[in-house]
């Protein structure tokens, strides 16, 4: 355990293994008394992963179709071939349907990649889309000492809102390190920003504040509104050894996820549902083609919201406001 985070309170966060119990969370209403809130979010990495041009020393290999070895010191085409399919080709065709649906999205942008094609950020401001952080770079962040992340931080913030014209509203780091949860909305402070929601936790199937570790003594604490995210409907599992296999499975799984909710939202207590996506996974015509047919599948369905991760985060806060104690006092 790292011994800034062993010895410094502003770090340490209790297990929650209770959360809204038996009963849930009562009252809860989505827009338009909703069944269900489906939320699909775009990882754009492609650009900010592991690369010698970046000065990594070395070249990526999580997330690939071809995993092996990395390079050492030397460029590896094929990898960077993987990862600018993604942004050639993957990306546009999933924006080309969710536009197609009038689904709104909500795009992790990792800011180095996003910046090597600012037109992508700018088609998704046009078309409505939630522009939210993946961090400034595609990267582990557990070793970094907490000066050199606050900066990193804060140079996503800066890119992100000088590339859509306002700050990440919300967060996703994915590989963050054990003082991430703190430093993000501290950051945001010091800037003058508005964190809306973080995404660093996998606890729920709806939204839930958090206290933070380093309001304990401050007389207004903000807290932290949690929007979970989702491993099993993940594109991700594709490159994963306990993963799909094919892309029937991948559907499958989307649509049983869907159908449990759904069935939990007509029965009063409405979920939120997220897919995450990967432009140079998904985008690939084989498996594309799953994610088309949920969409399709959902889109005949009634009461259903398909909406940005800002939109259900803002939506949660107006009937569940803050207050100190989180869990137990939302109930």
């Amino acid at each position: 355990m790292p011994e800034a985070y062993a010895a410094h309170p502003d770090y340490g966060y209790d297990r929650d293994f209770r959360g809204y119990g038996e009963a849930g969370l009562p009252g809860l209403k989505w827009r338009n008394n909703a069944k269900i809130a489906v939320s699909f979010v775009i990882n754009y990495e492609e650009g900010g992963e592991r690369s010698v041009l970046s000065g990594d020393g070395q070249s990526e290999t999580n997330l690939r179709e071809n995993a092996g070895p990395p390079r050492i010191n030397e460029r590896h085409y094929n990898a960077e071939s993987e990862f600018e399919y993604g942004s050639r080709a993957g990306f546009w065709r999933l924006f080309r349907m969710f536009n197609k649906y009038e689904m709104k999205f909500t795009l992790y942008a990792v800011a180095q990649a996003v910046e090597q094609a600012p037109e992508t950020v700018t088609r998704c401001v046009e078309a409505g889309h939630d522009v939210a952080s993946h961090a400034y770079r595609w990267l582990e962040y557990h070793d970094f000492s907490i000066e050199k992340e606050k900066e990193w931080i804060k140079e996503c913030i800066v890119s992100l809102k000088k590339l859509s014209g306002y700050a990440p509203k919300g967060w996703y780091y994915g590989r963050g390190s054990p003082h991430s949860r703190t430093l993000i909305p501290q950051v945001y402070e010091e800037m003058g920003e508005e964190l809306v929601w973080a995404s660093d936790t996998y606890a729920d199937d709806i939204p839930y504040w958090i206290d933070r570790a380093d309001e304990k003594q401050k007389a207004n604490p903000t807290g932290c509104l949690m929007v979970p995210y989702s491993y099993d409907c993940n594109d991700f599992k594709f490159h994963s050894a306990n993963g799909f296999r094919d892309p029937q499975g991948f559907y499958n799984h989307l649509k049983n996820a869907f159908d449990v909710l759904y069935a939990e939202g007509e029965e009063g207590a409405p979920k939120m549902m997220t897919v995450g996506l990967h432009n140079r996974i998904i985008g690939r015509p084989g498996r594309f083609k799953a994610l088309q047919d949920f969409v399709e599948y959902i889109s005949k369905k009634e009461g259903v919201w398909v909406a940005t991760r800002t939109e259900i985060a803002e939506c949660f806060r107006e009937q569940f406001p803050y207050q100190k104690g989180s869990l137990a006092k939302a109930k």
